[in-house]
């Protein structure tokens, strides 16, 4: 069970102070809950955290999420609520959305989503709405869905069925909700996948091209989670207007690259895009929630996302994503954020110089993908063989899998968290050494997908290892619990 810590300082910071606090409050009530998030502090300090889609909110974000706001009922949008006494909610919400537009430099910003799905559920009806529902109630002289009658409702369903969707397949770096069949976007529509080149591993924009010209479909998602390189959203706006597309672009996971002004010009989807979804975590250092971006012809679409698709805007959640855009717009951030591929870089010819395969031949973001077929073992054994060393990580399918999306023969590996831990380019290196010596030396059980064979003096070494390379540069180095 964690203590607090019987050597604290004499004077606690104000951070101290506030955790301590609240975890004494929680104690009060449930000590169990109380002790497994002093020990989440502890695990995230010790271990090295290479999960792409994770980060390290600051105190201040943290901290705004636990308050009164999450005692509020807000359904609607700021000044057109359900609910009256949403003044202070409209004030959160309002500051958020001025952050995220000054930030981005979109024409409109909806920062009620609850998460990366919900807000791409946000977006996919708003376009249907665009492209179905606005021309089919004008068609029908109504302007409320209200006012069809049975017989014109039936026809507007029929109208909203089998609509095309184009997005990258999984195997390339695409996401579930990008039209794949168990998630609720394959079911939403009739989808096709583009992939990579096999020569080069990165998109194939002449093959996108032309099928797109032969699928012809209503929208065309671009981004990824698992693509190690840019994307030129010039091109894909350019087949997208050639189609008669929407261009939606997912950003969850390079958001912060683009805050940053790592990604600029053709390779920054916000001029470019109909529409843009993202998370305000991973790379942005949010707290975890979505947020929608769009051109004006959209807004009003988007801002029926409560109660269209979602529930109750979580208002506290909310607060912490202002407090975080705010952040995002300090000079230091797009210092963070180049930083972030320069690690991203380094580890990547950590690993090739080693031996290992990198998808793509390298990086250009925040994340590495590494095809661990060479070193005989699967990605889920990998992931595995890491973790029982120290070293946090995800499998993930590669181009052309052959062990499918379960089991895998890639790990994903990204830089933000411990770039914002404060390592660099020297220690990105020692730990491709500390995942090439892992990997090297686990052998897989035969038979086997799952299990597998790693001395324990190894795992132990370099768990070691892992965690006096981490001891210069501590997590949440201002809180003493």
């Amino acid at each position: 069970m964690p203590e607090l810590n019987p050597d604290m300082p004499a004077e606690l910071s104000t951070e101290s102070t506030a955790f301590r606090a609240a975890l004494d409050v929680i104690r009060s009530v449930e000590p169990r809950v109380a002790d497994a998030i002093a020990s989440e502090l502890t695990d995230q300090r010790e271990s090295l955290k290479l999960i792409a889609s994770e980060n390290y909110a600051s105190p201040a974000v943290l901290l705004a999420m636990g308050n009164w706001f999450s005692d509020k009922y807000a359904e609607g949008t700021i000044g057109r609520r359900f609910y009256a006494g949403c003044q202070n909610v409209d004030t959160v919400e309002s500051v958020a959305a001025e952050h995220a537009k000054a930030l981005f430099g979109a024409p409109h910003a909806y920062v009620q989503p609850h998460s990366g799905i919900d807000a791409n559920l946000v977006a996919y009806w708003a376009i249907l709405g665009d492209r179905v529902e606005k021309p089919m109630l004008k068609k029908f002289e109504k302007r409320q869905i209200n006012d069809l009658t049975d017989a014109e409702w039936a026809e507007m369903r029929a109208a909203f069925g089998n609509q095309r969707l184009m997005g990258m397949s999984l195997d390339a770096g695409g996401h579930l909700t990008h039209g794949f069949r168990p998630n609720i976007s394959g079911k939403m529509f009739d989808q096709r996948s583009y992939g990579v080149d096999p020569a080069t591993g990165q998109i194939d924009y002449d093959g996108l091209r032309e099928s797109a010209k032969e699928f012809k479909p209503a929208v065309i998602v671009g981004g990824y989670s698992a693509y190690p390189r840019k994307v030129n959203f010039r091109i894909m706006r350019e087949i997208a207007d050639e189609v008669g597309a929407t261009f939606m672009v997912d950003m969850a996971h390079f958001a912060g690259l683009v805050a940053g002004k790592v990604f600029t010009g053709d390779f920054d989807p916000i001029p470019h895009a109909h529409i843009v979804t993202t998370t305000t975590h991973k790379s942005l250092r949010g707290p975890r929630g979505g947020m929608v971006l769009c051109q004006p012809e959209l807004a009003e679409q988007v801002d029926r996302g409560c109660p269209m698709v979602l529930g109750g805007p979580l208002a506290h959640v909310m607060g912490a994503k202002a407090v975080a855009l705010a952040e995002a717009r300090r000079p230091e951030f797009a210092d963070y954020a180049q930083r972030i591929v320069a690690n991203s870089q380094a580890l990547a010819e950590g690993l090739i110089k080693r031996g290992a395969t990198v998808v793509s031949g390298g990086t250009d973001n925040h994340l590495v993908l590494i095809d661990v077929d060479k070193y005989g073992i699967t990605g889920r054994q990998a992931e595995q063989a890491l973790l029982d060393s120290g070293v946090v990580t995800n499998r993930n399918s590669i181009p052309n899998d052959p062990n499918g999306a379960w089991y895998t023969s890639g790990i994903r590996v990204g830089t933000p968290a411990l770039t914002t831990r404060g390592l660099g380019t020297a220690e990105m290196d020692q730990i491709a050494d500390l995942m090439h010596t892992v990997l090297s030396q686990t052998t897989s059980d035969a038979g086997s997908k799952a299990k597998f064979h790693l001395d324990p003096a190894v795992s132990d070494r370099v768990s070691k290892q892992a965690t006096e390379l981490l001891a210069p540069f501590p997590l949440y180095g201002s809180v003493t619990l």
